[in-house]
């Protein structure tokens, strides 16, 4: 079996919405086993509930040390200012061990994302993301123009050859479109296929 994990940090549920879409394309691939956790938050219940965050996710929380278990870790996360989230960073910056160890070493790397606005930062969120990932020594996979949603020009759309996106609106109340995710479930699938092909040889 090809093992994916599906990580991500979703404070009002438009990144949760999408990693859902992102696992079950993977699911579809033949031979894959997927897991969804998501990183630990750094706000109290207390701060988070005054925020308005969505507080019942239902995905268990993710250890750094697990990640070397994976062959693909597919990581969602939101944009802050064009780059990904605290949560996702301070996650990340933990994983020092691991890569001491060389334990994420052609694995492969994948990134989805979320903003408020159409410009709003998807693509230099995804591609700071990938720098992260590289100095893992992980294979970083996109999403192919063969994905035909990609080249939706009938309405405003997220995602992108570098991964997945969706737009939430300034207001946060935008839900993922049925284009977005298409593209999210393209994604997943795409990696489960390249992750399997990389764990055969």
């Amino acid at each position: 079996m090809t093992k994916i994990l599906v990580l991500y940090y979703s404070m009002y549920g438009h990144i949760e919405s999408l990693a859902d879409a992102v696992a079950e394309g993977a699911r579809g691939v033949a031979g894959t086993e997927v897991t969804v956790k998501r990183v630990p938050d750094l706000m109290s219940e207390e701060v988070a509930r005054r925020a308005g965050a969505k507080l019942d996710q239902s995905a268990p929380v993710a250890s750094v040390d697990e990640l070397g278990g994976y062959d693909a870790i597919i990581f969602g996360t939101p944009t802050r200012f064009g780059n990904m989230c605290a949560q996702m960073r301070n996650f990340l910056d933990q994983t020092g061990r691991l890569w001491a160890a060389g334990a994420l070493i052609g694995k492969v790397g994948s990134v989805f994302t979320s903003t408020g606005t159409q410009h709003g930062g998807q693509e230099t969120t995804i591609l700071s993301t990938h720098i992260t990932l590289l100095h893992h020594g992980m294979v970083i996979v996109g999403v192919p123009y063969s994905c035909q949603e990609l080249s939706n020009m009938n309405e405003i759309t997220g995602g992108a050859p570098y991964g997945a996106g969706t737009l939430a609106g300034a207001d946060g109340k935008r839900t993922p479109s049925g284009n977005e995710l298409a593209i999210a479930r393209f994604q997943g699938a795409h990696v489960a296929g390249v992750a399997a092909k990389l764990a055969a040889r």
